[in-house]
């Protein structure tokens, strides 16, 4: 099981907090403990490591199986998972690997602001692997965004299409469309 998912960039703060199962002492203590775990360790070793000081902090395994943090460095940012023994290492760093695509597709450039919840949901839920197909998430997180836009719109009558205009477009903001009405320029 995937107890929790975690993004750091290089500074130790965290961009992205997701638990799985309940923290018994301090999430900040936490998330911090795990970052001097990732960040300590030297480039060539391997992006998988047990972590027994880490069990304070989860529920405890009715295995006795220790926690393993999978982790994979990305530009200024480290993506890491805190599971058990009932999931793979080398499947772990591919999901980790489907996950940074996904959210490239999203963003057109992973960078530290971009980061979402939706899309770390259409992963995993509960701790468990949902959807790996890039392609798949991607459609789904697109058509959820395209429904967000659409519901604005509909709710909002001063949307004219949902939201700010882009730089460069003809399309007028509701900013504009108040104005004019106001002023009454464009008035038939």
């Amino acid at each position: 099981m995937i107890h929790a998912v975690l993004i750091f960039n290089t500074s130790g703060i965290p961009r992205l907090t997701k638990f799985y199962t309940p923290v018994h002492l301090s999430v900040q203590t936490l998330v911090q403990k795990i970052f001097s775990l990732v960040y300590s360790r030297p480039a060539g070793l391997c992006n998988f490591l047990d972590a027994p000081e880490l069990e304070p902090y989860l529920a405890q395994n009715e295995e006795g199986e220790r926690w393993r943090v999978v982790y994979r460095s990305y530009a200024t940012l480290y993506f890491v998972f805190v599971i058990d023994g009932a999931e793979s290492e080398l499947g772990i760093l591919d999901l980790i690997q489907v996950f940074v695509e996904s959210l490239d597709r999203a963003f057109e450039n992973v960078c530290e602001l971009d980061l979402v919840h939706h899309i770390l949901a259409e992963i995993i839920q509960g701790g468990l692997v949902l959807e790996t197909n890039v392609d798949e998430i991607d459609d789904s997180v697109q058509l959820a965004a395209k429904l967000r836009r659409e519901s604005y719109a509909s709710s909002n009558p001063l949307a004219l299409g949902g939201g700010l205009a882009p730089r460069g477009s003809n399309l007028q903001t509701p900013l504009g469309w108040l104005t004019g009405k106001l002023t009454g320029v464009g008035a038939r």
